[in-house]
């Protein structure tokens, strides 16, 4: 499993903005640069899990949800991932999904 930093990068993104946090006002409270923010939010830097644990706790997002976009005890904890998969499907490929996660839905998992 790859760990894809554009998506954590976007989610730490939405959370600042959620949070009424400049990028320059992270920075200073991770007395990290700017520059290095930015690059993290689009994707184009790699940050660290003692870095990410950091950001989560100022921006009081849980860690997993930065990770993987939701928390694991939600119900519904992959809801947001597997609808912007699916909005970026054409029509052919959105059908496909259906009518996989139909048959995925009656099979019965042990």
């Amino acid at each position: 499993m790859s760990v894809d930093f554009k998506v954590i990068g976007e989610r730490i993104r939405e959370a600042r903005i959620k949070a009424g946090i400049t990028q320059e006002d992270l920075s200073e409270m991770l007395d990290i640069t700017v520059a290095f923010i930015s690059r993290v939010e689009r994707g184009k830097a790699q940050v660290n899990l003692k870095r990410l644990a950091q950001i989560s706790r100022v921006l009081d997002v849980p860690l997993e949800e930065l990770v993987s976009g939701s928390t694991t005890d939600s119900k519904k904890y992959l809801d947001k991932d597997l609808a912007k998969i699916y909005e970026k499907c054409d029509a052919d490929q959105q059908k496909l999904i259906y009518n996989v996660a139909k048959i995925i839905s009656n099979t019965k998992l042990r």
